[in-house]
């Protein structure tokens, strides 16, 4: 869109200037033979300068029918790949955070182990004066502690099965926003081009090419070379 809104007002300028030009008062002076080459000149030069008029109209369209639409479809594509973006990184958060609480009751679960089988000992050899009920409670907190570490475990899996779903869905859909980003792209270039052709019949063949290779353009071998240069490898 900013490369379209530059070529719009090289045009507008374009046609601006050789207007002004063409009103400019320089050699107006000169007489005779001299003057009547200079009048005609001048006087081509503002048959010239009507021209221009054609290439306004241009950059009106340009603006209208590439520039603006172009510029309406970026910000509706940053919204969509912020919001993937945000939701991608909610669930990554949300799995770290199992995987946090996992090792925090993983780590509980070996204290409270500890605990009871020390108590456990301490009570066999007579080193304390520890009674059943000690025992019970340190092997009640133990049992809790497991299940706290397989509640934990349990919530950490199904994170990871959310964030895996998740993953694939929202490639497809980023893989779709490609998709669509790319035919939007090449459907106003088209246009584009079209336009040329309808403003300037001079200059068709430097359009052509460009003409030749739009209609080569192919999102889906697009997507196959990007994925063979920034591919994550082979191991998982």
């Amino acid at each position: 869109s900013e490369f379209i809104r530059e070529r719009i007002k090289i045009e507008e300028e374009y046609a601006k200037n050789l207007a002004k030009l063409s009103q400019n008062s320089l050699a107006a002076q000169e007489e005779g033979s001299l003057g009547e080459a200079w009048a005609q000149v001048k006087k081509s030069l503002a048959d010239e300068a009507e021209v221009p008029l054609k290439y306004l109209k241009f950059s009106a369209k340009l603006h209208s029918e590439v520039e603006k639409p172009l510029m309406n479809f970026r910000e509706n594509f940053k919204k969509d790949m912020k919001k993937c973006d945000h939701h991608i990184a909610d669930l990554r958060k949300q799995l770290a955070s199992r995987y946090a609480a996992v090792e925090k009751a993983r780590k509980a679960l070996t204290e409270r182990q500890r605990d009871l089988e020390m108590k456990t000992q301490q009570l066999e050899i007579k080193l304390s004066n520890k009674t059943e009920e000690d025992i019970k409670k340190a092997r009640r907190k133990s049992t809790q502690a497991g299940d706290d570490l397989m509640r934990c475990v349990d919530l950490y899996n199904q994170a990871q099965s959310k964030w895996f779903e998740e993953m694939v869905t929202t490639t497809l859909e980023l893989e779709r926003l490609e998709v669509e980003r790319v035919e939007m792209i090449r459907q106003h270039l088209c246009q584009y081009t079209q336009l040329r052709h309808e403003t300037d019949m001079f200059n068709q063949s430097t359009v052509e090419p460009v003409d030749q290779l739009l209609r080569k353009v192919d999102p889906a071998k697009d997507r196959e070379l990007w994925v063979r240069e920034h591919k994550t490898g082979n191991i998982r």
